[in-house]
């Protein structure tokens, strides 16, 4: 699923966008044709009024014929092509030459059409006009005396003003209502903006527990979410209660463990005179059992990673180490000029460069890949850390012989060595595996530069 639409935010703004136009075009709607009727009846009116006039105006002559008693007020009437119009005409005689017409029409003529009204009947119609215009005509049929012809009375006017102000309302009231809408929908975007400050409050609480600056969930929050930073704080301290439960319990075993190893240990010392062989095989076990103990003590330390730790400086940790490793191994065999030093270089960017987890599992993975190669260097060993986004990388490589790709699978295996002569369990490299895994890190064993052995571990930065 795309980001945006994982989001509550754009999904609310989204379906805000889709009510706001839906409601808008629908209100736009309704209020265009609401002014529309009033302008057309506005306008018709103004036509009936016309009409009214024109008809007090015309009279029958001695043979029935309508004449126009007196003129009419209107200037438009007399202009050519003025855009108000009037016509008389027989019923029933639709192609002949109207009996009277405003001067208005010049040699034009309005084209009614065959249609028979009762009288008194009002009707209307939209007519082409002289010059393309576009003309609205209110008609009437009128008779004078019980037996004479009836004549249609015609008056009709150009709508061009008519459309101009519907347009002219039409593009004001699209103004307004786009005006309105992007009111809006920043009024729904402000709400939303206030709405979900709880959420980033609680992403912040969560974000310093996660990064070890705190334990618990802390500050102020919303009713709605109060609850849930209730529930969330209850499982922080049963975790916490457990990874304690669980570091005692496996301290205690240790403990238990260690006084029989102990006391094992002594009377295969005692039995060495007389069974030398029985005591060797005595102490071999004892001293693997004292292993086994220590790497499953670690594991358990281990353990503790997914419990939110305060952040770890990385360069005193490798320092402190580096200082120990320097004694260690001072002298090896497998160098070329026993009475060379070996060389140690370190290097973290930036010099701030923090773990987000405990102390002594940096010092678990970083104690184990220096000491592995402090045993198989030949002159050098070079130590870099630097950050890469929200993790860091651990880079330590040596000059000594390396390992095959094969050997990289294989020494990832608990209990696995590259060469059975070095002294060990072959559990380093494992550890260092466990430890990571449990930060969700990771391990990656490669040839150096110099054709020994480069390990690359990645694991979380601390904000």
């Amino acid at each position: 699923m795309r980001r945006w639409a994982a989001s509550l935010r754009w999904r609310l703004l989204l379906a805000a966008l889709l009510a706001v136009s839906l409601a808008l075009v629908l209100a736009g709607v309704a209020i265009a044709r609401l002014f529309e009727r009033h302008v057309t009846q506005q306008f018709d009116l103004r036509l009936q009024d016309q009409l009214t006039q024109l008809l007090a105006a015309l009279e029958p002559d001695a043979d029935g014929q309508p004449v126009l008693a007196r003129p009419l007020a209107d200037p438009r009437w007399q202009r050519p092509y003025g855009g108000l119009y009037w016509q008389v005409q027989a019923v029933g005689r639709a192609e002949a030459e109207p009996a009277l017409r405003s001067r208005s029409l010049w040699d034009e003529r309005l084209p009614l059409a065959d249609d028979t009204l009762p009288d008194g009947a009002l009707h209307r119609h939209a007519l082409p006009g002289p010059a393309g215009q576009r003309l609205r005509a209110l008609e009437r049929a009128v008779q004078w005396g019980d037996h004479g012809p009836r004549w249609r009375v015609v008056v009709a006017a150009d709508t061009r003003e008519l459309e101009q102000a519907l347009g002219a309302f039409h593009g004001a009231l699209a103004r307004s209502l786009a005006g309105l809408g992007a009111a809006l929908l920043a009024a729904v975007a402000a709400q939303l903006w206030l709405g979900l400050r709880p959420l980033r409050a609680l992403q912040h609480a969560v974000q310093r527990v996660r990064d070890g600056h705190e334990t618990r969930l802390q500050g102020a929050f919303a009713a709605e979410v109060q609850p849930l930073v209730e529930d969330f704080n209850r499982v922080l301290a049963h975790d916490e209660q457990g990874v304690e439960r669980a570091r005692r319990l496996a301290g205690n075993l240790a403990h238990a463990i260690k006084t029989p190893l102990a006391v094992i240990g002594t009377l295969a010392e005692e039995l060495q005179p007389r069974e030398p062989a029985l005591a060797t095989a005595l102490q071999e076990q004892v001293q693997r059992l004292r292993e086994q103990v220590d790497w499953h003590l670690r594991r358990a330390r281990a353990a503790s990673a997914a419990h939110p730790a305060r952040p770890t400086p990385v360069q005193p940790v490798l320092e402190g180490l580096l200082r120990v490793m320097r004694k260690v191994h001072a002298h090896a065999p497998q160098r070329p000029d026993e009475g060379a030093e070996l060389a140690w270089d370190v290097e973290v960017t930036p010099p701030g460069l923090a773990f987000a987890g405990e102390a002594h599992d940096l010092q678990e993975i970083a104690g184990n890949l220096l000491d592995n190669a402090g045993k198989w260097a030949r002159t050098r060993v070079e130590v870099r850390a630097w950050q890469e986004g929200p993790w860091w990388v651990l880079c330590v490589q040596d000059d000594g012989p390396g390992l095959t790709p094969e050997q990289c699978a294989a020494v990832l295996q608990r209990g696995v060595r590259a060469d059975e002569r070095a002294p060990g369990a072959g559990l380093g490299l494992d550890i260092v595996r466990e430890v990571v895994s449990l930060y969700s890190g990771q391990l990656q064993l490669q040839r150096s530069p110099w054709g020994g052995l480069a390990v690359q571990v990645r694991l979380p930065a601390a904000a």
